[in-house]
């Protein structure tokens, strides 16, 4: 675990401290597009923030290398080098869609190419676990295509997810976590050294996304675009691959019986094909119902519009921040929900806790215009957006002082040439110009 938490920092450290380069060099190299129709940012902001990714990646991958308890998943498997060839050409894709916005056909057929080239050096998937029949060995051609379409649905589904401040790599972080925790379990408690890769890319996927999003949080400086969406995509992608086709779920030996047995009995607890596919379950969704909307409307199944999820919480009146919170908060439930069944499929206390969250989380949808009240001694460690209460009240206050003085000085004086006024706080529109385009301030609420 200590190894896996070095290389977790170390690629967090390196993402962390290129991207304020990157984000110079996105600058300078001219990869800041204008504002388009969909976009929810308000100012031309810089891409490229998956060149910082890409290199944190790589050296996550050099320090794993030289780690003695995972240096052999390098000599016993040819996974790391899949990814990483996989991810160079995914990500040499993503650079030049973010600086010339490459047709989307093109991009689709380099997704395609990059996971044929990892299916190439051995990441692939070989069976599944279905319940009730058992492991199905699958052909070649089979696996091939089956890892193909799941590289590209995860690759999409991250991408189109990737429309706020923060949400991608959030979400992307929040569902790696989860599943670190699933593959390293079946790692370390079963001793299934096939494991051992997919738990190597779910540590070094967290810490490309925890370096990148404090860059990335509302407002943005930055943006990872798409040669960050799609890598961190196809990373997510590796890793489930590793986790749902090539560790042979009999190998656990829980329960006694025919193999047939062993795998329905073994599905509900340790979930070896299901659990991947619940991180992408959000963004899986918003792609699904993209391509419904968009071909229920006669578009191009990659026209871009504003109908994702996330536009519409902002649609209902949720700020950008909360929306981005809500969408962790789903992301969150549905990845460790499934990791707490898999670990206890008997206790209801898990279902009962999920069906409550999940009542909390409709309560949350409902209320897009609740603001909480901090109180004032509180104020100081709290968000600006939640302490604008008061001085919005002494405003309103200042300028009804204003206005009431104004009315009686109209009014009429009993002595010529006098003029009082009451004093007016400082900061009031109207007030020596203070203020002249009225009571906004000079920076746009950004909450």
């Amino acid at each position: 675990m200590r190894e896996y938490l070095l290389t977790l920092c170390i690629t967090a450290a390196v993402t962390y401290l290129l991207t304020g380069p990157v984000r110079k060099f996105a600058i300078v190299a001219g990869a800041m597009p204008e504002i388009r129709a969909r976009d929810v940012h308000r100012e031309p902001t810089p891409r490229l923030g998956g060149i910082a990714m890409f290199f944190g990646l790589c050296a996550g991958l050099l320090v794993a290398d030289h780690l003695t308890s995972l240096n052999w998943v390098f000599e016993k498997s040819n996974e790391p080098r899949a990814l990483l060839s996989g991810a160079a050409l995914i990500w040499l894709i993503g650079v030049l869609d973010d600086k010339f916005e490459i047709d989307a056909l093109i991009k689709l057929g380099g997704q395609m190419i990059a996971a044929g080239v990892m299916v190439m050096q051995g990441l692939t998937i070989l069976w599944l676990p279905i319940p009730g029949v058992g492991n199905v060995a699958l052909t070649q051609w089979q696996g091939t295509l089956l890892t193909v379409a799941l590289v590209v649905i995860t690759i999409n589904a991250v991408n189109f997810v990737d429309g706020l401040d923060g949400l991608a790599a959030g979400m992307v972080c929040i569902a790696t976590v989860a599943f670190f925790l699933y593959a390293y379990r079946v790692w370390v408690s079963y001793g299934i050294e096939a494991a051992a890769p997919a738990t190597l890319f779910a540590s070094i996927l967290m810490g490309m996304c925890l370096g990148f999003l404090p860059h990335n949080m509302h407002p943005a400086r930055i943006f990872m675009g798409d040669s960050g969406s799609m890598l961190i995509g196809l990373v997510l992608a590796a890793g489930a691959i590793s986790i749902t086709g090539q560790v042979d779920p009999d190998v656990m030996n829980l329960f006694s019986g025919s193999e047939r047995a062993t795998v329905h009995q073994m599905v509900p607890v340790y979930i070896p094909l299901l659990m991947p596919l619940t991180i992408i379950a959000i963004p899986a969704a918003d792609l699904v119902l993209a391509i419904v909307r968009r071909t229920w409307r006669g578009q191009s199944p990659f026209a871009a519009d504003r109908g994702h999820l996330h536009h519409r919480l902002l649609e209902i009146g949720h700020s950008h921040s909360r929306a981005v919170l809500i969408m962790y908060f789903w992301s969150a439930l549905i990845a460790f929900g499934a990791l707490a069944y898999s670990v206890n499929s008997a206790s209801m206390w898990i279902v009962l806790g999920v069906v409550f969250l999940s009542g909390v989380g409709l309560v949350l949808l409902l209320l897009p215009r609740f603001t909480p009240r901090v109180p004032v001694w509180a104020q100081r460690f709290v968000p600006p957006r939640y302490r604008r209460r008061r001085a919005a009240a002494e405003a309103e206050a200042g300028l009804a002082a204003v206005e009431a003085a104004e009315a009686a000085g109209e009014g009429g004086c009993d002595e010529p040439g006098t003029d009082e006024r009451a004093p007016v706080p400082a900061g009031v529109s109207g007030v020596n110009g203070a203020t002249a385009i009225g009571t906004r301030g000079r920076f746009l609420d950004r909450s």
